[in-house]
């Protein structure tokens, strides 16, 4: 049970202690009151078993979210055009470029046709880039929504928006919703881990998977390649597990006596984010502890175990999930491909990205469908947005590179309910604009919660006097992917 459900808002400073009258059992302190009992109810839950009813039959019992940060080039992986390649070179025409906005492209942009050969692949012919060789191999299991817009076309904010539903930080991000309408099976382990590789974080930053106004139990748990897994999680030298037990039910007597004096709630979480943190002390390090995987395993993924990689990090997805954990997200960058240096350009940063990643994600599905968890786990790949039809040239660069783009991008999802080897939408000639099922970011939203048995409209959260929740009052479920 969640103190959301009972819609109790508990505010303003205590009453003092002992000798209220009745004229002092004011409304604010029977609700006040009122919330001790439902924060207990809600803490047992916490500490115990944490699974919660779904509001109907599940497809997915869990998610792993591949997120390409920086926003892959669709242009040059998915989304083949014939007519832009014949186009290469010459003005983008004007009617495309009246009233848009671009973040880095100028006047007088010219086309820019793909430099990688499509070929179509598997039973069910989609097209892949050659770039991709290891996902056209099982093109056949995944789900291509070649019609995803958005409304943000710089980083940060629409790594926000598409993850928490909202162009800027405080609210809540897809995984805590999904954790706090679900909970997990294993209380263990968070219900949301987080796994990051690339240069460096996402631009829009932990927001990305943090849990805003949400109780603070729901946030994602970065666990790291490097050191500690989590911060702070061993024990420090001089202290064993029987003094560290100690601590915790003294210090946990403390935040209980805070709480029933306070009727904060927020007491809760910091009691439960001890607890967790003690018991993960166990289950953390055998769960990282990769070099237990079979040979045969490590040169699927092309993973070395002690290496931090990407490749590592879906390995360790596949281990989350096996064990319970309900919302894995693997953040990845180096997807922005201006070409403004030869790092992050076309002919070799894109490549570069592809090759770190292509391996590791089709080497996933295929793990996860011979050990029985593909049909139950929901697996989506893609970036904040798209790339530009046209070459950026930015500050008179030769190099080949393209700007970020809102008006149409690539997702893939495969797994958990997905009827797999489709291809949902289409853009225009040129990959310019949707022409065809328009997906939007608040679409994919209620489709991810509805594969695993949530009505994005009924997944609420009451906060500053009104309902929220992550499609905001937007959002309908892609029913082709179903």
């Amino acid at each position: 049970m969640r103190i959301a459900d009972c819609g109790l808002r508990i505010e303003g400073p205590p009453l003092p202690p002992g000798g209220e009258s009745v004229g002092d059992l004011t409304r604010r302190h029977f609700f006040k009151q009122a919330g001790f009992g439902v924060g207990a109810m809600a803490l047992s839950r916490l500490l115990g078993a944490q699974e919660a009813p779904p509001h109907f039959a599940p497809k997915a019992r869990s998610v792993i979210y591949l997120f390409m940060a920086g926003a892959p080039s669709q242009l040059d992986l998915f989304d083949p055009k014939p007519r832009l390649s014949a186009m290469n070179g010459k003005a983008c025409p004007e009617e495309l470029l009246r009233g848009e906005r671009f973040a880095f492209i100028g006047e007088g942009s010219r086309l820019l046709g793909s430099p990688y050969a499509f070929r179509k692949h598997g039973q069910s012919g989609i097209e892949v880039s050659e770039l991709l060789p290891h996902l056209a191999g099982v093109v056949d299991d995944i789900a291509v929504v070649r019609s995803m817009h958005t409304t943000q076309f710089n980083h940060a904010p629409a790594q926000l928006f598409l993850n928490t539903g909202h162009a800027s930080m405080g609210r809540p991000s897809m995984g805590s919703w999904l954790t706090y309408g679900l909970g997990s099976s294993n209380e263990n382990l968070p219900g949301f881990v987080v796994l990051a590789s690339g240069e460096h974080n996402p631009e829009g930053g932990k927001s990305c998977w943090g849990n805003g106004f949400l109780p603070t139990e729901y946030q994602g748990v970065e666990f790291r390649s490097k050191g500690d897994p989590v911060l702070f999680l061993s024990d420090p030298p001089g202290v064993g597990g029987a003094s560290r037990r100690d601590s915790l039910d003294a210090l946990g007597a403390l935040n209980r006596e805070r709480r029933e004096r306070t009727g904060n709630p927020d007491v809760d979480g910091r009691i439960a984010a001890y607890e967790m943190a003690y018991r993960m002390q166990t289950s953390v390090p055998e769960l990282m502890d990769v070099s237990r995987e079979s040979k045969e395993t490590h040169a699927l993924y092309g993973t070395e175990p002690g290496k931090a990689s990407f490749a590592n990090n879906c390995l360790l997805a596949r281990r989350l999930v096996e064990r319970g954990v309900r919302f894995v997200q693997l953040y990845h960058w180096g997807w922005d491909h201006h070409g403004s240096n030869a790092k992050n350009d076309l002919l070799k940063g894109l490549p570069q990205s592809c090759r770190e990643t292509d391996r590791a994600s089709a080497a996933l599905l295929v793990d996860l469908k011979r050990r029985g968890l593909l049909d139950e786990t929901l697996v989506v790949w893609g970036g904040e947005f798209g790339r530009t039809p046209m070459n950026e040239e930015y500050q008179g660069s030769k190099l080949l590179g393209r700007d970020h783009h809102a008006r149409a991008f690539t997702v893939w999802l495969a797994g958990g309910g997905i009827r797999p080897g489709v291809v949902v939408g289409e853009t225009d000639d040129l990959g310019f604009r949707v022409v065809r099922d328009p997906v939007s970011v608040y679409d994919l939203q209620a489709t991810v919660l509805h594969l695993t048995g949530l009505d994005h409209t009924r997944l609420t959260y009451r906060f500053q006097g009104r309902d929220f929740r992550l499609t905001d009052v937007e959002g309908n479920v892609v029913r082709q992917l179903l």
